[in-house]
């Protein structure tokens, strides 16, 4: 079986957050979340995440996964160190297992160059496997010494290296793969009788090659997938590799764009062909979009089902439904549970929540739709309020197939308006009204002359 150990119990003081490194966001995902998704998706059939202070915060994010957690305790009584954390799950390992040991702040690296790794290790018929890159300047990294024949003899860290080492550019990602029982092996005999006092995983390299076992470097092609978040600027860095790699994806698949660089897709979001996005939108969540859709103008998408041809401008949209043909926006907000049927055209300043809305039906600007049931071609005029909540209670109001809803009218629920019925402009609907009819509810015109000098006491 191959499991893997994920190394998140790091504090990450360099973050400048109150909340854990691993559970910052790229594209609205943590990072720890991307490298938990690669190591599924290589194949890895049990996942081990090593968890400190941060325990309560990493298991709410994966509530319901089949993950085990061991938590990193911090104290005078407990040891530091890599090689720490990842004997916290000797229990979990059984001798004839594959071992890959990876960190939560590399959500970059993915799923086929684990796979990759994987397959070299098993090939090789190697004890241990380390995950390598090469970088210009490898200050601060530590560097993979090989012999004449290309063997690794050891690592040494950047402090300790001489000035030979130090011209070495191939670096140790800090990604390992080992055998279970010669793993379980090593970590009894890592000591901590170092400068920092810690239990270095590094130290597993030297102890298996002094016993003679085969441990092979496998070298990654692009070094950006093994690079660690320690910083909000690294973050932000990490955030546009990501971005470009992700819309990269989609426009391979028919998706046009605008300027990817500035389009915001989190990884999952399904989108079909012929679409085009334009610059500044967000789309997040399980979102699925249709085909020959356009989402134009710094809209923004969220947990949505957008059926073929849908126009969405510059627009929010929230845990809804639209069908086909239908046009939203400039300016719209579809809060959850709105379902706009095809055809519908929702217009500028239109809000719609927990509501429903039949084929043809249009609301071109300024009005609430909530909590109501709309059938098929009605017109819903500007300023038409349905005031569904009476201040303790929320109501459900419905409006049948082809009735007219003149402008500045407050559907005052619960109430019901029966097929092809016209609520005059200005009306407050505050009972049933039949099918066919008019409502009308307005105060009697009152005009008074020269009222304005009267009151003021002045002359025309």
């Amino acid at each position: 079986m191959i499991i893997s150990i994920i190394l998140a119990a790091g504090e990450g003081t360099r973050m400048k957050s109150k909340y854990s490194k691993v559970t910052q966001r790229l594209l609205n995902r943590p990072m720890v979340d991307y490298v938990l998704d690669a190591s599924k998706k290589a194949g890895v059939e049990k996942n081990i995440m090593i968890v400190g202070r941060n325990k309560e915060m990493v298991m709410e994010l994966f509530e319901g996964e089949d993950i085990s957690y061991k938590e990193q305790k911090i104290g005078a009584e407990y040891p530091y160190g890599t090689g720490y954390a990842v004997s916290l799950a000797v229990d979990e390992i059984k001798d004839d297992d594959d071992v890959l040991i990876l960190n939560g702040d590399i959500p970059l690296l993915s799923s086929y160059s684990i796979e990759k790794f994987i397959n070299y290790h098993k090939e090789n018929k190697n004890i241990g496997s380390i995950l390598t890159a090469i970088i210009d300047d490898p200050t601060n990294y530590g560097r993979i010494i090989k012999n004449d024949e290309g063997q690794l003899i050891k690592i040494v860290e950047h402090k300790d290296a001489n000035e030979e080492e130090l011209k070495i550019c191939e670096f140790n990602s800090g990604v390992y793969l080992f055998r279970g029982g010669d793993l379980k092996e090593s970590l009894g005999m890592i000591k901590s009788d170092n400068e920092q006092g810690e239990m270095y995983i590094t130290d597993i390299i030297g102890i298996l090659s002094e016993a003679g076992k085969k441990i092979g470097t496998f070298l990654l092609d692009d070094v950006t997938e093994v690079y660690g978040i320690n910083s909000k600027d690294q973050l932000s860095e990490a955030e546009e590799v990501l971005r470009a790699r992700v819309n990269r994806e989609y426009m391979k698949n028919g998706v046009f764009m605008e300027n990817p660089s500035n389009i915001f897709i989190e990884p999952g979001v399904e989108i079909g062909i012929d679409t085009k996005i334009y610059s500044g939108a967000k789309i997040l969540g399980k979102t699925i979009i249709g085909e020959d859709c356009i989402i134009d103008g710094a809209s923004t998408i969220i947990d949505s089902v957008i059926e073929d041809e849908v126009v969405i401008n510059r627009s929010v949209v929230e845990h809804s439904h639209i069908s086909k043909n239908a046009t939203i926006g400039p300016f719209a907000h579809l809060r959850p549970n709105a379902d706009i049927g095809k055809n519908v055209h929702i217009g500028n300043f239109v809000e719609v929540k927990n509501a429903k809305m039949g084929e043809n039906t249009k609301a071109g600007h300024l009005s609430y739709i909530g909590d109501a049931d709309l059938g098929k071609d009605i017109n819903i005029g500007c300023g038409s309020i349905f005031v569904n909540f009476d201040g303790k209670d929320k109501f459900r109001s419905t409006v049948k197939d082809g009735a007219f809803i003149g402008s500045n009218s407050n559907i005052i629920a619960p109430v019901v308006i029966e097929e092809d019925a016209f609520i005059a402009a200005g009306t407050s609907v505050t009972k049933n009204v039949d099918k066919g009819s008019l409502y009308i509810t307005r105060a009697k015109e009152v005009k008074v002359a020269d009222w304005v000098y009267i009151k003021n006491k002045k002359s025309k």
